[in-house]
């Protein structure tokens, strides 16, 4: 079982709702991703908790109907 683009999207938005999320299916196979975030609930935040606060709004799904996320993130000014 797959997940489509908007369906991570909308999860991440959900959580950090000034997000800014762009996604890029890597392999066409609907569970490999990269995604880019940029959130003004980043800012003053490393790049480890930026990553878990992502992973957190993914949710169980990481690991299961999503296999990899390549994550960038960074802090909205």
């Amino acid at each position: 079982m797959a997940m489509d683009a908007h369906e991570i999207e909308q999860l991440i938005k959900a959580r950090l709702p000034t997000a800014d999320v762009s996604i890029r299916d890597l392999a066409g196979d609907g569970d490999h991703y990269a995604a880019h975030v940029v959130a003004t609930e980043f800012k003053g935040k490393t790049r480890v908790q930026q990553h878990k606060m992502v992973y957190d709004a993914l949710g169980d799904r990481m690991g299961g109907v999503l296999h990899a996320l390549a994550l960038t993130t960074a802090p909205k000014d």
